[in-house]
């Protein structure tokens, strides 16, 4: 059964930094896609950042682009989520997506988020 578990969210002031980071279990990561989404209060859940199985390739909302890094370590079925220049419209609870294919069906797999409030 695939698991995502987030950590590393938090409170951090306007134009600070945190990581956040997701760990797989269940599944062997490196063949599979991998993102971070957010949620803030009342609006719809947007893509922030992809990367690919073997993490050649990213790609990131037009928001973050600069900002936000995403990377992985398929050795520990982890990705991670780096973040400068935080600003207050980052706000939001930031999921970890992991898009499996199964018989040429993909089934995406989400953790159970983690709270990102940046403020002064």
């Amino acid at each position: 059964q695939v698991q995502l578990v987030e950590s590393g969210g938090g409170l951090v002031q306007p134009g600070g930094s945190l990581r956040v980071s997701c760990t797989a279990s269940g599944v062997l990561s490196s063949r599979n896609a991998m993102g971070w989404y957010r949620q803030a209060p009342g609006k719809q859940r947007e893509m922030v950042a992809t990367i690919t199985g073997g993490g050649t390739f990213t790609n990131y909302a037009d928001s973050v682009k600069g900002r936000f890094t995403i990377s992985r370590d398929n050795s520990k079925n982890t990705v991670s989520l780096q973040m400068n220049s935080l600003k207050p419209e980052d706000t939001a609870v930031y999921y970890c997506m992991m898009t499996v294919w199964a018989q040429a069906v993909p089934q995406n797999y989400w953790g159970q988020g983690t709270q990102v409030t940046v403020s002064s």
